[in-house]
């Protein structure tokens, strides 16, 4: 079963922590060991996995995307969001994560964020949790 989760952005980038509501679905679920698919259902949102616990770490993956693609005038896109485009091919827009003993299986300092990129939204990430057989 497809279930879906929805976050609504603050600002035009931004990284939303999902990993608590991410939790939540494994473990009503009911699976103990298998695996968590999510889906980013926008083209100009990702998802990625990293530190958790220092917030100036998103904020230098904002800061650094920003630089990297910015927004720029002679994109001819004409929604004037190429740039939140781009940066969504850069970090994907799926993730799968194992699931041991009910948990998801990440490492210590990690997080699963929704990356924003041209907010602020209501966004929606498919998930899909599976038990090994």
């Amino acid at each position: 079963m497809i279930r879906h989760l929805e976050f609504k952005s603050r600002a035009r980038t931004d990284m939303i922590d999902i990993t608590s509501a991410v939790q939540e679905q494994v473990r009503s679920a009911g699976v103990r060991n298998g695996v968590c698919h999510l889906f980013v259902l926008h083209t100009t949102a990702g998802i990625t996995i990293n530190e958790g616990a220092d917030p100036a770490v998103q904020r230098d993956m904002v800061s650094f995307l920003d630089r990297l693609v910015p927004i720029d005038p002679y994109f001819t896109h004409a929604e004037g969001n190429s740039d939140a485009h781009i940066k969504s091919t850069l970090t994907g827009t799926s993730l799968t994560i194992f699931i041991v003993e009910g948990k998801l299986l990440l490492g210590n300092w990690q997080s699963v964020y929704l990356c924003e990129f041209d907010g602020p939204r209501h966004r929606r990430v498919a998930l899909k949790v599976v038990n090994d057989p």
